[in-house]
């Protein structure tokens, strides 16, 4: 089996090969979803990732593929991300799969990495190929889906707080108010997963958001600040492809000082208005919830989400 490296950008012929692989496999493996975009794929083949190192390998000129990301912040020096290792329907179970992990895996030892971790969907040949290779379920958590409603009411205010909706990079005035705010994230479920969640700074915050605009795709943040110029809590939605149906949301975080007041259902009120009214041809918004945040889980539901399909972090500790 021939595993070819791929470079960074990779050719036209890379991309197109990398997109058919998976969409081929999301095809038999996830076909209530839409198939991956060209323009996603491109842009994070194309666009080196903001903390780290991406290395990327092709099967057998396009029976498989896979793809790893290094972190290079000092704080996960010693882990990695495997962000994807899929397989043609039509030839899986000859050894592909293997092959590219084998790749993977002298990578990852050469750097000196002594974990990995993946996002998984449970009950399917991922869960099954990374539990043969020795992953264990870290973090469990799911997929939830929301419709986008054409219309949308006019969503409550809040008394104390004003909400702002910035499209692309947060302006350098909110940028710091917005990075301290991160931190809250600090106490998010993270389960036995090994990456740590380093501090953020404008610097950080908008390193994270250019890299999502260099990709192809378009970033909206909306924020409830108060009189005094906290940012109390904020949202994130992110269209990998600007005109495609489907839309991520990111980070939701409500400083602790600030929480019991409704403000992450009111933020995500205000974003859910703002996309239906920008993006014509967005049709729905996915993210992803630990089981265990039962505060997000209950806002989301109140949104109108539902549970798409269980997920899971997956980890390997590395021996060599």
């Amino acid at each position: 089996m021939m595993i070819r490296s791929l470079p960074v950008p990779p050719s036209d012929a890379d991309l197109d090969a990398w997109t058919a692989v998976l969409a081929a496999a999301q095809s038999a493996d996830l076909p209530q979803l839409p198939p991956p975009s060209r323009v996603e794929v491109a842009g994070r083949l194309s666009v080196a990732p903001a903390r780290g190192r991406a290395a990327l390998w092709v099967a057998d000129e396009g029976v498989g593929v896979a793809g790893l990301l290094l972190f290079t912040d000092e704080a996960n020096a010693h882990t990695a991300f495997l962000d994807v290792l899929a397989v043609r329907p039509e030839a899986r179970r000859r050894g592909a799969g293997t092959a590219l992990w084998q790749r993977v895996r002298e990578e990852l030892l050469a750097q000196d990495r002594t974990s990995v971790s993946t996002l998984v969907d449970l009950g399917g040949p991922g869960q099954a190929f990374a539990e043969y290779l020795g992953f264990e379920n870290v973090l469990p958590m799911a997929w939830y889906v929301q419709e986008v409603p054409r219309q949308q009411p006019s969503p409550d205010p809040v008394p104390g707080h004003e909400f702002l909706t910035w499209h692309g990079l947060v302006p350098d005035d909110w940028a710091h108010a917005v990075a301290v705010a991160h931190g809250a994230m600090e106490d998010a479920p993270m389960g036995e997963v090994d990456e740590k969640i380093e501090s953020w700074s404008s610097q950080r915050l908008h390193a994270a958001q250019q890299l999502i605009l260099d990709r192809g795709g378009e970033l909206t943040t909306v924020a409830a600040v108060t009189a005094d110029g906290e940012v109390a809590a904020y949202t994130e939605l992110v269209l990998p492809d600007p005109v495609g149906p489907r839309a991520l949301q990111y980070d939701t975080v409500v400083v602790p000082a600030h929480r019991g007041h409704g403000l992450g259902l009111a933020v995500k009120r205000h974003m859910l208005a703002s996309a239906a009214h920008r993006y014509p041809a967005l049709r729905q918004i996915a993210t992803t919830v630990a089981d265990e945040n039962t505060p997000m889980r209950r806002v989301n539901e109140t949104l109108g989400y539902r549970r798409e399909r269980g997920a899971a972090y997956f980890q390997l500790k590395l021996w060599r």
